[in-house]
């Protein structure tokens, strides 16, 4: 980001390639909706970009960038009186493209996974997603931060302003509830104490 600041362009580059997929999962996960997404983080950048000249290295770029993505989902959720969530059951790309992917597939990062712990994902997706629409917004955004983008959870109280203490306990609380919509729901999903073994 120090290089960008100095008018190197292909600093941009990297730094979008690095950041543009965790990034984007994050705020789909917080919008439900791809199209908005796309939206929400094509102005993220945007803001990358004028505020480069005043960008001070007081945090790490994710945390900057990820605060700047959480405020706009936030901005966004306030517009919008009604929000339509999009399954992750739905396709992921245009109909015509043949891609065949659904939503679920596209975002997922199935690298080093196992093929059983594959399965054992694939079959509890939907529950999951549908007990993490559930959440509290703040504990939803937490775990979302921590388990789908790998933010710390010092990085994560600096995102969303609160105490490193409030941001565990809004985890324990998601992972409580994850645990309770799941049993609710008859799925034998464990969740470890970090949310690591949810897909």
């Amino acid at each position: 980001m120090l290089a960008f600041k100095a008018g190197d362009a292909r600093a941009f580059e990297a730094l979008v390639l690095r950041h543009r997929g965790p990034v984007f999962n994050f705020i789909l996960r917080f919008t439900g909706n791809r199209a908005r997404a796309e939206e929400l983080l094509q102005e993220a950048w945007l803001k990358v970009v004028r505020g480069a000249s005043d960008y001070e290295p007081k945090a790490r770029f994710t945390t900057w960038v990820y605060t700047i993505a959480r405020n706009l989902c936030v901005d966004n959720s306030r517009k919008e009186s009604y929000r339509r969530t999009e399954s992750l059951d739905a396709p992921a790309g245009r109909m015509d493209d043949g891609d065949g992917r659904l939503l679920g597939e596209a975002i997922a990062d199935p690298a080093g996974m196992s093929p059983d712990r594959g399965a054992h994902a694939a079959r509890i997706r939907p529950f999951i997603e549908r007990a993490l629409a559930a959440l509290p917004e703040e504990q939803r955004e937490v775990f979302v931060l921590r388990e789908y983008a790998g933010v710390a959870f010092k990085e994560i109280a600096q995102v969303t302003g609160v105490p490193e203490n409030t941001v565990k306990s809004r985890m324990r609380y998601a992972l409580e509830g994850l645990r309770k919509k799941l049993t609710e729901a008859g799925v034998d999903g464990d969740l470890a104490e970090d949310g690591r073994t949810v897909a």
